[in-house]
């Protein structure tokens, strides 16, 4: 098994959430707004824990994955809109926001989680960076990576459960790069191998 310093994807996840880190550092905000954005088996999700472990700023941050808000496979771009109205945008006027977990067996909402204005918060998931999320955050991240690498992470990862919906899902995220072009957006571009 290769060590750490041997394994490109973790190096390179390493050294981004290092950059995020000090990224939001220099923003001197006491409730720091973070956005991670990248097509499925990208390295979302773990650079998001890896920022976590480095949070720069007095007290905990606020994880938030959109896999969490997602209502189904059809719902990329209902997730990013759940995330504006019941997270990002409570946030950026002080108020406490709630959002409402997708309970994926059972395909409906289920309990619902409080957002607290005084903390930072990182939003990751496919789809949340786009215009209107883009103004409400102050560091912005898109996460690179070849498509056929990320489907073979995100199928090992997840399996039988994502395979026969990989396609419809690729679609959505394609559409949301084409409409929303959330690199140009990204105030860091992370590429990953």
């Amino acid at each position: 098994m290769p060590s750490r310093s041997d394994d490109p994807v973790a190096a390179a996840l390493e050294q981004a959430a290092t950059l995020i880190a000090h990224d939001v550092r220099a923003l001197a905000a006491a409730n720091p707004v973070v956005l991670i954005d990248g097509g499925s088996g990208a390295g979302k999700s773990s650079l998001a824990a890896r920022l976590v472990r480095r949070w720069p700023v007095s007290g905990h941050v606020q994880l938030i994955a959109l896999d969490s808000i997602y209502p189904g496979w059809d719902g990329l771009d209902e997730g990013a809109e759940r995330a504006l109205e019941w997270i990002l945008r409570p946030h950026g006027r002080g108020y406490l926001g709630t959002w409402r977990r997708w309970d994926w067996e059972a395909q409906a909402e289920a309990e619902s989680h409080a957002v607290d204005p005084a903390l930072g918060v990182i939003i990751e998931g496919s789809g949340i960076l786009r215009p209107a999320t883009a103004r409400l955050a102050d560091v912005r991240v898109w996460v690179e990576s070849a498509e056929p690498v990320r489907k073979a992470r995100a199928l090992a990862r997840d399996g039988d459960t994502y395979r026969p919906h990989w396609d419809r899902w690729a679609a959505q995220e394609r559409r949301h790069i084409e409409r929303d072009d959330p690199r140009a957006l990204a105030t860091r571009i992370v590429p990953v191998p």
